[in-house]
């Protein structure tokens, strides 16, 4: 009797630590939670790039900065510029020359499209970090 407690005990351990490992590499992994709440009003001429679709611009906030991208007249998208491949290395990437896609082939050698965050190309198999988005009175609102 006291032989198949150690046994069920010896299990029980052995999963919990394999939950553990298996968490605390899960966290490595991920981008970094930082509050995100900013208000870009396009009224303001260091927004002005904004009120044409398909534009893009580079804005403050999130863990390595946030690129919003204008999908449509009344729809926004925006993503964290940390790449999510390696995140301990903290690469950011950049827009390229398309306007559509962003990397990093130095840091992290990945491709993600700024239109919906998607990996193209590359080590990543994660895609950005998308920050909610609303648009009203002219007002772009970035949430998480």
């Amino acid at each position: 009797m006291r032989y198949g407690r150690i046994i069920l005990f010896t299990k029980f351990m052995f999963i919990a630590l394999l939950i553990l490992f298996t968490n605390c590499k899960d966290q490595e992994d991920r981008v970094p939670f930082v509050v995100v709440d900013t208000q870009l009003n396009l009224a303001l001429p260091i927004y002005q790039d904004l009120n044409i679709v398909g534009n893009w611009i580079y804005v403050s906030g999130g863990s390595q900065g946030i690129i919003v991208y204008r999908f449509s007249t009344d729809e926004f998208r925006a993503f964290d510029r940390h790449c999510t491949f390696n995140v301990p290395d903290q690469c950011r990437i950049e827009v390229d020359n398309s306007n559509i896609q962003a990397e990093d082939v130095q840091c992290c050698n990945s491709v993600f499209s700024i239109i919906d965050g998607t990996v193209q190309s590359g080590d990543a198999f994660v895609g950005l970090t998308q920050y909610q988005t609303s648009f009203f009175n002219n007002v772009v609102s970035i949430t998480n």
